[in-house]
């Protein structure tokens, strides 16, 4: 990663030094801050952190508190990492764009060990509307489910051993509660289950050879 909290960390690091001279300091730094003009506070700092004469990094400020920052890391004038604080300026997830246009539609949550846990998708590029969520450990991918219909309710369910798809379960009845499960290995379908009873199995299976 070129920038990101990182790079943030350097710019508050900066900014809260006591230098004899913090504008020299801030320039060679990369590092510009925009204070509120009626309450003297701090709205957002930028940053030139490759130093090619262009800002590629927005971090809107609250005082001293970052609430969001905004990363162009492959120079393209498009900005394609987001980055979101809490109020204790943690960082509460990343974003990115699955389409690479400058929106994003993907935002990815960290676990206790700092590795991405789980995964949030929009399909339309909005956050409030969450359409697919990846969960991952330290092998990868292990599950996801889906709202395929935009509906509200999850009527899809993948999991995943080993970075490669074991089963598809799909709820056709939209009960919230799959009727058909395919199963696969090696890639390949190889069984198909229907019939869920009360006690959570499927009661027919037609095996793929």
């Amino acid at each position: 990663m070129r920038c990101g909290s990182v790079c943030l960390g350097l710019v508050l690091t900066t900014l809260a030094a006591g230098c004899s001279d913090p504008e020299k300091a801030r320039a060679e730094a990369g590092i510009r801050p925009t204070y509120d003009a009626t309450t003297g506070r701090l709205k957002q700092l930028t940053l030139d952190s490759n130093h090619d004469g262009r800002i590629d990094t927005w971090t809107d400020m609250d005082g001293a508190r970052p609430i969001q920052t905004r990363i162009d890391r492959n120079g393209d004038g498009r900005v394609d990492r987001w980055e979101y604080y809490d109020t204790a300026a943690k960082l509460l997830k990343v974003g990115f764009s699955r389409r690479d246009d400058g929106k994003p539609d993907a935002w990815a949550f960290s676990g206790a060990d700092g590795k991405v846990a789980r995964i949030e998708i929009s399909s339309t590029g909005d956050d409030r509307k969450i359409d697919r969520w990846e969960h991952y450990d330290s092998t990868g991918l292990v599950a996801a489910e889906e709202d395929t219909n935009g509906d509200g309710a999850v009527d899809k369910w993948d999991t995943y051993r080993a970075g490669a798809l074991e089963s598809v379960a799909f709820d056709e009845d939209h009960d919230g509660k799959p009727d058909r499960r395919l199963t696969y290995a090696a890639g390949a379908l190889v069984a198909i289950q229907t019939g869920l009873d009360a006690s959570g199995k499927y009661t027919n299976q037609v095996q793929i050879k």
